[in-house]
């Protein structure tokens, strides 16, 4: 395994090379054309990324996580849901290296071998970073209403999360 992920990619290179070179392609003048389209697509979205971490910090840092974590504990401690999971829950559409953290602090508390810490890890794989997705990709089209496509997605995260929690009972 360890010889396979030091060979992949440069065996994936040497294959695009050799295409290009068959098809008589100008492989390096592609590879610069693909390279300066890279960088002129991350300067038209950084304006959103940068909205999107500052929002995300402003979220956790004013408490607001806090009260929806501790109000929607509340409503489903009824339904033997670890409310150790719920700001996991609540932050994984919005921000990947939050969500890890956090997802990190539960396993390393709870262990891996516990249902919180299985919940958690079951999150993390089933569930997205919705709003960083929908930002990034929205933008990229430059498509102006992307309430069409959130309220599906949030729906989508709700429906994984609530499967995560249903497959580790």
């Amino acid at each position: 395994m360890i010889y396979i992920s030091a060979v992949i990619i440069p065996l994936i290179i040497a294959i695009i090379i050799f295409c290009g070179l068959v098809e008589n392609k100008k492989v390096y003048d592609l590879f610069c054309e693909g390279a300066k389209e890279g960088i002129e697509m991350t300067l038209k979205m950084f304006p959103t990324l940068i909205g999107i971490f500052l929002a995300i910090g402003m979220l956790r840092n004013s408490g607001l996580l806090d009260f929806f974590a501790k109000f929607i504990g509340n409503i489903i401690k009824n339904f033997n849901v670890p409310s150790e999971i719920i700001p996991l829950a609540l932050i994984k559409p919005i921000s990947g290296s939050a969500s890890m953290a956090l997802a990190t602090d539960i396993i390393s508390k709870f262990g891996t071998e516990t249902r919180i810490g299985m919940i958690a890890a079951t999150i993390m794989a089933a569930s997205e970073t919705t709003f960083y997705v929908i930002a990034v990709y929205m933008n990229s089209i430059k498509a102006k209403k992307s309430r069409n496509v959130i309220i599906p997605a949030i729906i989508a995260d709700l429906v994984s999360i609530i499967t995560a929690i249903c497959i580790i009972k």
